[in-house]
């Protein structure tokens, strides 16, 4: 997508992708920047920030994909990032362009998020995303018509196919060139009531923080619209006594005149958006969510659903035993041709113990088990994309119920079975403040993806390669049993914080149903393969120091000029007949070693803690080690 570098003038453009969650913005984001993307956190919140580099139009463009929000009516610090990055009050410039992206066959519900995105006072490209399903529909939009309604350009999107991609650079670059000033948003949505107040209280603001009139007027509405939201707490702290009384005046008002608020929002943009579609928009009758009907019917029965979505799970840990296990070998195998070669290059002694036993063997552990990883990250993204994750979190509610949580909880504890830190920074989806910490307490409990090539080890060494009742393999049942055992003891836990330390009012669950669709697989890969990479740049930094420092704890101090020596015979004179007396002889050097070494000393020193739960002093040192990394345990315990 991205044109040819050419001049750079000045910094890069900003474009920032807003849209509702299940409009296609995530799936748009990567067909737009590829693998050029950089991770990291907003200013002052754990909310994750993805940043793609691109060249459009000879100039560098920052594309920044928004975490996915209803409205900019913020409630959680996920939505209220959203009106910081709009408005520039981030502590970042504010965008110099927005893609608004819609579902192009949900527009009366997505428009809403529009009309208010339009108020900001940043040019704006609405993108009509999905438009093959809208067609697929029989829906008929008049772009033209609806792009001189809001007096932005319109541009319609297939991002799955990659349909209209340079279409909308096109458009975005004109957009951008023009310049704030050929912005030319309605401004009429609101009564003139309402429009009256929000200049007084945008009269009253004296710490605008440098950002422009049009963001400072932005916020003065929302504050003004929003009570007890986080726009009007944001201000409340910036401004002087007399700001919070014009604010609580403005209102006063509004309610002495019969405006409700934040009701009458949210009638009179509907209002404005119904009007708009009535002319822009035909929708054939009888036609519209038949397949999802009557899929849902099935998927979300309170009994045969649920017993679907453990189905899922089961297969999904099932799966993992039979198409993983010969890609393991392989990897496997491979690791043994280079430790091979480096023996075989290398005379017996400090280095190339380090490079065998330290490095190959360490890190080496810990490749093996990466196709069993993304094989889960697959699961998960397809589960996702077609739409189906959302009803395991609607079936999951009513066990979340029982923990006192809602079934938006049910999201991050899943993304936990990946990683618990995605799993915890996904929380800020819950607006309950006591659900949300009660979630992020529990979703450590959930088997990470660090856990995997444990349990893998585990199973592979102590239950039997067989099958359970002649149909599924006895080692995916016990992997998917060990699996859900932090989920069970998480359900009493949660139980007991909810009804002490974290007493209150649970929050309602709503949630968006998104339409069936066929899963894109190259975002699917995408999604895999940087799980994949974060999953390997793991094994070379982390993982990589604690095996290289086992392996230096292990080796020293010693004096291994007798250890070397015997390797050497062996290696020249496999076929003597004093061969297996070396062999015995070194295996007791080796041992000698590893128990005078700082590591034998350290495993002997805390194995008093370990025996009582039956441990020696090496599983103890495994343990110990685990600590930075939990695969760590699988390279110091061989």
């Amino acid at each position: 997508m991205a044109d040819l570098v050419g001049s750079t003038p000045s910094r890069p453009w900003r474009v920032a992708l807003i849209g509702n969650p299940n409009t296609g913005k995530s799936t748009l984001f990567n067909a737009l920047s590829g693998l050029r993307v950089r991770t990291g956190n907003y200013p002052g919140v754990t909310v994750e920030q993805r940043v793609g580099r691109v060249v459009w139009g000879g100039r560098e463009v920052d594309l920044l994909d928004l975490p996915g929000t209803y409205s900019l009516a913020p409630r959680s610090p996920d939505e209220m990032v959203a009106v910081q990055v709009l408005t520039g009050v981030s502590g970042e410039p504010a965008p110099d362009l927005v893609i608004c992206i819609c579902n192009a066959a949900a527009l009366e519900r997505n428009l809403y998020l529009a009309t208010q995105v339009l108020e900001s006072g940043v040019p704006v490209v609405l993108c009509l995303n999905m438009w093959d399903a809208a067609q697929a529909a029989g829906l008929q939009i008049d772009t033209a018509a609806l792009s001189a309604g809001l007096g932005v350009p319109v541009v319609c999107t297939s991002a799955s196919r990659r349909e209209g991609l340079a279409e909308l650079q096109r458009v975005a670059v004109d957009r951008l060139q023009a310049g704030p000033a050929s912005q030319c948003a309605v401004k009429d949505i609101l009564s003139v009531e309402i429009r009256r107040e929000v200049v007084a209280v945008f009269a009253a603001q004296r710490s605008t923080g440098g950002i422009s009139p049009n963001a400072a007027e932005f916020l003065a509405s929302r504050a003004l619209l929003d009570p007890e939201g986080s726009v009007e707490k944001l201000l409340l702290s910036q401004e002087d006594s007399q700001f919070a009384a014009t604010l609580t005046q403005a209102r006063e008002r509004l309610r002495v005149a019969g405006i409700e608020i934040p009701s009458t929002e949210a009638r009179q943009r509907y209002h404005f958006i119904g009007r708009l579609l009535h002319t822009v928009q035909s929708r054939p009758v009888g036609r519209s969510g038949q397949l999802t009907d009557r899929l849902d019917a099935i998927l979300t029965h309170s009994v045969a659903g649920l017993a679907i979505c453990l189905g899922v799970l089961l297969l999904l840990f099932s799966t993992i035993y039979w198409f993983t296990a010969p890609l393991s070998d392989g990897v496997e195998s491979l690791l043994g041709l280079v430790s091979e070669t480096v023996t075989g290059s290398l005379a017996p002694g400090p280095l190339r113990s380090l490079l065998t036993d330290g490095v190959i063997a360490g890190v080496g552990a810990v490749l093996v088990f990466l196709p069993q990883i993304c094989l889960l990250f697959l699961f998960i993204g397809l589960l996702e994309d077609c739409g189906y994750m959302a009803r395991a979190a609607w079936l999951m509610d009513r066990l979340m119920s029982v923990m006192g949580l809602s079934g938006r909880s049910f999201l991050p504890l899943m993304s936990s079975f990946a990683c618990a830190v995605p799993g915890i920074m996904a929380t800020r989806v819950i607006e309950n403040r006591r659900d949300r910490f009660v979630t992020i307490l529990i979703a450590p409990l959930m088997s990470c993806s660090a856990r995997l090539p444990v349990y893998v080890l585990m199973i592979g060494t102590f239950i039997p390669d067989q099958q359970l009742a002649g149909l599924l393999p006895l080692r995916a049942v016990v992997l998917f049993v060990m699996s859900i055992l932090g989920l069970v003891v998480a359900v009493p836990l949660a139980f007991v914080l909810r009804r002490t330390a974290f007493r209150g009012e649970s929050s309602g669950f709503l949630l968006e149903l998104p339409d069936y669709r066929i899963p894109s697989l190259r975002v699917v890969l995408l999604r895999v393969w940087e799980s994949a990479w974060s999953f390997v740049s793991r094994a070379g930094t982390l993982i990589f120091a604690a095996s290289v420092l086992v392996w230096a704890a292990g080796s020293f101090p010693g004096n291994h000029s007798e250890r070397y020596q015997l390797m050497s015979r062996l290696e020249t004179e496999a076929d003597s007949a004093d061969a297996p007396a070396w062999e015995a002889r070194l295996r007791e050097l080796n041992a000698a070693q590893l128990e005078g070494s700082l590591l034998g000393m350290s495993g002997r020193a805390v194995e008093p803690v370990f025996r009582p739960l039956g441990w020696d002093w090496r599983v103890g040192v495994g343990v110990l080690a685990s600590f930075p990394a939990r695969e760590v345990v699988i390279a110091t315990l061989g």
